[in-house]
Parts: C-alpha cells; sequence; structure tokens
C-alpha cells in the first residue's frame, strides 16, 4: 500500500513513509529521498541536518477524498559559511498550508468560477482561495510586453449608478487586458505604468481612448511616440446620445400641444421609438424601421438629425485617407452646426484625434467586448475582499503561465 500510494501521489523526489484513511480524508507522510540541500547563502551543498520541521498541508484529492500531507522542511546547517538555512521544496512554497499544485487548480477554476462555490468544491475558505491566488500570481505570472505598439484606455463602471469606476489598459492586437486601475485619476495610472520599463512606454505607437477621460496629456507624457486616436464608437455614442437628447425633448414639448388627440398621436408615435432612431439603420428590425418612418414623418428635426447621424457614421466608414476624411468631417460639422451643437463643440476640442482614425483605423471595439468580460467576473468574484484580489482574478485570465 505504501509504494501504491506513493504512486498514486506522484511528487518527486519523495516517497511515502506512512499514511491514515479517514471516512473523510487521508492523511499521508511523506519524506524526502535526497539527504542534501543547497545553502542558498553561499552555494556549497549541505549534508548536516541541524533541526527538522513538520508540516501539515492540503494537496490534490485522490479518488474523491481530499488529502493531506506531513512533510518535514529541514533546517540544515551549511558547514562553509556557518548559516542555517531551510530546504527549498519543489511541491511547496514557505509556510504555505497547501501544495502548489492545488493551488494551481483552485486558481485555473477561477477562471470560470467564482471564490465561494470554488472554495466550498475545494474543502477550503474564501480567504485560503484568495491566498492562492496571490501567490501562484506571484509565481506563474507572465506579462509580456516586449511586442506592445497599440494600447486602449477605457474607463468601466462595475456598478450602474456608483462611482467605482475602473480604467482598463488593453493590448489591442492581442486582445489582452495587460492593466487594471482602480479609480481613474492620473496619479492612479501613473502609478500602474511605472512598473512599465521606459522602453516599453517609448515604442508604443497608438493609444486609442474615449473621450470621457481626460487622458490626452497623461499619453503624451508617458508614452511619447504615440499618435493618440480618439475611439470611434465613443465618438459615434456622443452624436447618438445628442440625437436621443432631442428625442427626449421633442416628447416634453408634446405638452404645449392644446389638441389632445393630436399630442395623444404624436406621443403614441414617440413610445418606443429609442431604438429605431439609435440602432444603426441596417439593423433595424421590420418593425423598427416603421417605427423610423413614423418619427422621421412626424417629426422634420428628429429625420434631419437621424440622416446627419447616419452620414456621420458613413464618413468613418468610407474614408481610409485622413485628408478626404478630415475634409469630409469638416463639411459635416458645418451642416450639422445647429442640430449638434454640443457635439460640433467636442469634435472641435479633439479633431486632430478624431481624424487620427482615418489613418490609423485604430479602435477599442476589442476593449468593449473584454470590459464585458470584466463586468461578468466582477459579478462571478463575488467574495473578493479588495481591489487587488479582483484584479488578478481577471488578469489570470491572460497572464497566468500554467502547463
Amino acid at each position: 500500500m505504501i509504494s501504491l500510494l506513493t504512486e498514486l501521489l506522484n511528487i518527486e523526489g519523495v516517497k511515502v513513509t506512512g499514511y491514515r484513511n479517514d471516512d473523510d480524508f487521508i492523511a499521508i507522510e511523506i519524506c524526502s529521498l535526497t539527504r542534501e540541500a543547497t545553502c542558498p547563502h553561499c552555494g556549497h551543498v549541505s549534508r548536516n541536518v541541524h533541526q527538522n520541521h513538520y508540516h501539515l498541508a492540503q494537496d490534490l484529492p485522490i479518488s474523491g477524498q481530499d488529502v493531506f500531507i506531513r512533510y518535514n522542511r529541514r533546517q540544515f546547517k551549511c558547514k562553509t559559511c556557518r548559516k542555517p538555512f531551510s530546504e527549498s521544496l519543489s511541491y511547496i512554497g514557505e509556510r504555505r498550508q497547501y501544495t502548489d499544485r492545488l493551488a494551481e487548480k483552485v486558481v485555473k477554476e477561477l477562471v470560470h468560477g467564482d471564490i465561494v462555490n470554488v472554495a466550498k468544491h475545494n474543502h477550503t475558505t474564501a480567504d485560503v482561495v484568495e491566498s492562492m491566488l496571490d501567490y501562484m500570481s506571484k509565481k506563474k505570472w507572465n506579462l509580456d510586453l516586449s511586442s506592445l505598439t497599440r494600447v486602449g484606455l477605457d474607463e468601466i463602471a462595475l456598478r450602474k449608478g456608483h462611482k467605482n469606476y475602473v480604467v482598463s489598459i488593453v493590448d489591442l492586437d492581442r486582445n489582452e487586458v495587460i492593466g487594471l486601475v482602480e479609480g481613474r485619476t492620473h496619479e492612479a495610472i501613473n502609478k500602474e505604468l511605472d512598473n512599465w520599463d521606459k522602453e516599453v512606454l517609448g515604442q508604443i505607437k497608438e493609444v486609442s481612448i474615449d473621450l470621457t477621460g481626460n487622458y490626452r496629456s497623461l499619453v503624451e507624457k508617458r508614452m511619447p511616440n504615440a499618435e493618440i486616436v480618439a475611439d470611434r464608437f465613443h465618438v459615434s455614442k456622443i452624436i447618438n446620445d445628442e440625437l436621443n437628447d432631442a428625442r427626449i425633448l421633442e416628447k416634453k414639448e408634446l405638452k404645449n400641444i392644446k389638441n389632445k388627440k393630436e399630442r395623444a398621436r404624436l406621443s403614441d408615435i414617440l413610445k418606443g421609438s429609442k431604438y429605431a432612431l439609435l440602432k444603426p439603420e441596417e439593423n433595424l428590425t421590420e418593425k423598427q424601421k416603421s417605427k423610423l418612418k413614423e418619427v422621421k414623418d412626424a417629426f422634420p428635426l428628429l429625420a434631419k438629425m437621424h440622416q446627419q447621424r447616419e452620414d456621420f457614421r458613413d464618413i468613418f466608414d468610407d474614408h481610409h485617407d485622413w485628408a478626404e476624411g478630415s475634409f469630409a468631417l469638416i463639411d459635416w460639422m458645418k451642416e450639422a452646426k445647429d442640430t449638434f451643437k454640443n457635439s460640433i463643440g467636442t469634435l472641435n476640442r479633439w479633431f486632430s484625434e478624431i481624424t487620427a482614425y482615418f489613418e490609423t483605423r485604430t479602435t477599442s471595439g476589442a476593449v468593449e467586448g473584454l470590459n464585458n468580460r470584466l463586468k461578468l467576473i466582477k459579478r462571478l468574484g463575488y467574495g473578493f475582499r479588495n481591489f487587488e484580489n479582483f484584479r488578478l482574478r481577471c488578469l489570470i485570465c491572460w497572464h497566468l503561465d500554467f502547463d
């Protein structure tokens, strides 16, 4: 049975010396096959055992039963430098209540699970799972920025109506989150970028940003060789928001119509018209197309603004030359100066960054998908007590180097 357990346990360099089989778990005692250890102070090999220190740790289950191993982390005394040291064990870190391979298994489960259920499934506690996550992230972290050239910066609100914003930093070429920052201040983002080498920051050629966060000056300072590109989808959202504001205003002004029958007719037309107005025309259902026609026939201003919104989209779809796209956008801004007043102001302030899109075609479109994944992880990850653990929980999806 001892030799069978040694084979089942399958930890290189150890053998089983005893065991106890209870209904709920198996307790296994092991010992090292080697009689020596290398001194970390001077590098010499020592065979002089100074003290024995026995510990208990949880390991991978065997046949559905929890396994706890009792192991000896021997303390040697080096005869060369006369310093004591504890031996390094390949299967478990210092002061750990679990083996490395169990921690790896649990952290892999966190990719698709929540901390509470993962802890329950492995018969441990949420605190231990958080400890495993922190330990494995330091041991297996593999954040490779050597080929990073295009970056996306985007804000996400993890909960609507609350001010708990997170800034995600994304490698646009690999569609990977490479950084998460709590808050959206320059100080917080700079703290994250301080972990990057100057060579990495200097090799970045393009940065896509939204227009809500004022990151332009930060990018210019920290990534001096990067061209800033305003994200096309956030620019379109500004136009859509102003179109929707006009729809809401038209609805409010219906109360000024004295003819009740006419007021009711127009109110019925506007009812349920939001998505018919805001969705791209080619994506409308037949019912939404019918609703859009009703709205445009009854509300000339909305009809005009809707057409201008479609023209705006066409400019970004059709133009791949900076000069042509820029002149087309200038013409559009002249035509829309009375209808999209707020948007025109934003376009003027960000004109250089917005028109950079015509040449680079860089967007943060992939960031939106990744941000949705982050929000899902937030919902799944209840039980994490601080932002750092949430950050690690997100980044393990891309950057933990498991075999």
